[in-house]
């Protein structure tokens, strides 16, 4: 079977990111980082609704007790589809207008794992990653990141990956699902040494990786050993953030950006969402975050 890119929709986000398949409502959810909006998408019919957040969003994640986790530039979230009411839980970095909370991923025991960045700054690093307990208690996992993305699981749980995107690598750790830490970090791969950078990421059931390669215009998939498998070009010049979803599972979404706080993309199909098919690859059930 052939790969095919499709566009879905003329919408054009400035920031898109964080694509989000739920199996239980068969629906898409993704955000627009830089307009503050959160989007749900009914393949199935076609339907599209929107919520307005007060701040820039970095990624939401489900919650098993009905709405959201949101990551904002104001801190944790909880989120109600119904009311559109935001509620603050915790700000880890009050205070600070040079950072926001960025991309995020629930693990198997319905922790949300996120990480911050610097909103323009790079060097230094700013960013810290974090950990989002159900009962709303904050842990600093890891510092010194530039642009923190792509978290993600292997199909056994047991190892973590993460993107620094300002440094152009993804790196693999030990995951203790029984208390939520990492350890023995070591280099997943450099992409800087292909010419391009890592953004959102996601694994499949195979143990591939999947991530949006950001300054190349490609999705990029990685073996479990860390090398590259295959790059497929993409009709848009900044794809952002990758996740299967589907009643099958091997529909691959992909988010992309028009303009971010830094730059801005001009092509016919920047911004746009597409769905890509024909990977012979299927994803993962996205857990929800138990708090």
């Amino acid at each position: 079977m052939a790969v095919e890119i499709a566009r879905l929709g003329e919408h054009r986000d400035d920031l898109g990111e964080g694509p989000l398949w739920d199996v239980a409502e068969q629906a898409l959810y993704w955000v627009d980082s830089l307009a503050c909006v959160l989007h749900r998408l009914d393949p199935a019919s076609g339907a599209r609704r929107d919520w307005l957040v007060p701040g820039m969003v970095g990624s939401l994640a489900l919650r098993q007790a009905g709405g959201a986790v949101l990551a904002l530039q104001s801190g944790f979230h909880l989120f109600d589809f119904a009311t559109g009411i935001a509620t603050p839980l915790m700000d880890p970095e009050a205070g600070d207008q040079r950072t926001r909370l960025n991309d995020g991923k629930v693990d198997r025991q319905g922790r949300f794992l996120c990480g911050s960045m610097g909103r323009t700054i790079r060097n230094p690093p700013l960013g810290t990653l974090y950990r989002l307990d159900p009962d709303h208690r904050v842990s600093v996992l890891h510092e010194d990141i530039g642009v923190s993305n792509g978290p993600c699981f292997s199909p056994d749980g047991r190892t973590f990956y993460f993107a620094d995107s300002a440094a152009r690598t993804i790196h693999a750790w030990d995951y203790h699902s029984d208390s939520g830490t990492i350890a023995n970090r070591r280099l997943f791969a450099d992409l800087g040494t292909l010419d391009t950078a890592p953004d959102g990421c996601t694994v499949d059931a195979d143990g591939r990786l999947w991530s949006a390669l950001v300054r190349s215009g490609q999705i990029g998939c990685f073996a479990p050993d860390g090398r590259l498998e295959r790059r497929i070009d993409m009709p848009c010049s900044r794809p952002s953030s990758v996740m299967f979803g589907g009643p099958d599972l091997d529909v691959l979404y992909v988010t992309s950006i028009s303009r971010s706080e830094n730059s801005r993309s001009e092509g016919p199909h920047d911004g746009g969402l597409f769905m890509v098919t024909g990977l012979n690859a299927t994803g993962l059930p996205e857990p929800r975050f138990a708090g």
